[in-house]
């Protein structure tokens, strides 16, 4: 295999925000503050709750007011439910104008009145690490970390500034379903959260309508690059929320996958590329772009010259869709916030890939 082919995880750890949404205009303050108050109220009903994760269990007594979220995307949740987070996860991936803040994240932040002053969330680089000292200072009453790879010491760590709620199982494996459902429950929201659900799934049903030859495709979602291994390739199986999701809305996942997902206890598998027959049925390649257009053809060209993986009739016939490397690439990654901005510009890019 020629060594300027490889395959490699894309490491996806940041974005997180959430809400406390401020009266805006210049209305009546005696009617501000009712809706205010009926809104606490609303989510005291549906509090307390103890929700159940990979390291115990956590309980909100009351409404949180000062919500901060580790890891990515978490911040979402509140924010689409119309709360604004006192602090979330610096977006290292993605970014198109190296604020920190993803362009739909930045829409709904503007939207809420809070893109400036002392609104804004603050964010915290998790490049190397969860800054534990940063998210104390915002004086959270719970941390988002549903979707998330925190360890048990982070964990700990956390759960010393205030309630942490973790992922249900594997780290980076939560769904979009359950993002949404676990998060808003937590923040007093699970009724908001459920019709949040079902929005997205009308959003979603709605941009694939567009494009009906995608229905019933079998997708593998892999990421080339570099050098590395030339005897494995790797992709996600069922269990990582980028995989997930197109199982969940109308695509399917190729034999290999579906196998491989039922034993993994990670979100990206690798296997030997001795038996390239073994994804025979894979009708499309979705994989992030490098950011060179050229350097994507080579990896296809480097792919094809190759005398097991030229073998695979998608390789053969370059049914590869790449995924711009910006805001496209980071909203393959499903989120309450990126999925109204993107779904339609994702899915066209999945159709041109299985149209070569």
């Amino acid at each position: 295999m020629n060594k300027t082919f490889k395959t490699l995880t894309i490491a996806v750890a940041s974005g997180a925000i959430a809400f406390t949404m401020a009266a805006c205009g210049s209305g009546d303050t005696s009617s501000e503050n009712n809706a205010s108050s009926a809104s606490a109220s609303d989510a005291d009903t549906q509090l307390p709750v103890t929700i159940k994760h990979a390291f115990g269990e956590t309980t909100i007594k009351e409404a949180p007011q000062r919500i901060a979220t580790v890891g990515w995307a978490n911040h979402e949740v509140p924010l689409a439910l119309g709360q604004v987070p006192v602090g979330m996860s610096k977006a290292t991936y993605g970014d198109d104008d190296g604020d920190g803040i993803l362009p739909w994240v930045e829409e709904k932040l503007k939207e809420l009145g809070a893109d400036s002053g002392d609104k804004k969330p603050v964010l915290f680089d998790e490049t190397d690490g969860i800054p534990f000292e940063k998210v104390a200072d915002t004086k959270p009453d719970i941390i988002l970390a549903t979707y998330s790879g925190i360890s048990q010491e982070d964990y700990d760590t956390l759960s010393k500034i205030a309630p942490v709620i973790a992922y249900p199982d594997m780290a980076w494996g939560t769904s979009l379903e359950d993002m949404i459902l676990i998060s808003s429950k937590a923040i007093g929201k699970a009724d908001e959260g459920k019709k949040l659900s079902e929005n997205l799934d009308v959003t979603i049903a709605d941009a694939l309508e567009k494009y009906p030859n995608l229905k019933g495709k079998k997708a593998l979602f892999t990421s080339f690059g570099g050098s590395s291994d030339p005897s494995k390739l790797g992709f996600y199986s069922t269990e990582d929320p980028r995989m997930g999701f197109l199982v969940n809305h109308g695509l399917t996942a190729p034999k290999i996958v579906e196998e491989q997902s039922k034993t993994a206890d990670k979100f990206w598998v690798e296997v030997s590329t001795e038996n390239p027959e073994q994804f025979d049925d894979v009708d499309v390649i979705i994989s992030y772009s490098s950011g060179d257009k050229a350097e994507d053809e080579k990896n296809v060209k480097d792919m094809q010259a190759d005398p097991l993986l030229s073998k695979i009739p998608a390789v053969k016939n370059g049914n590869i869709a790449f995924l711009e490397d910006g805001p496209l690439g980071a909203a393959a990654n499903p989120s309450p916030l990126a999925i109204p901005w993107g779904i339609d510009r994702y899915f066209a890019a999945l159709n041109e890939g299985l149209k070569k």
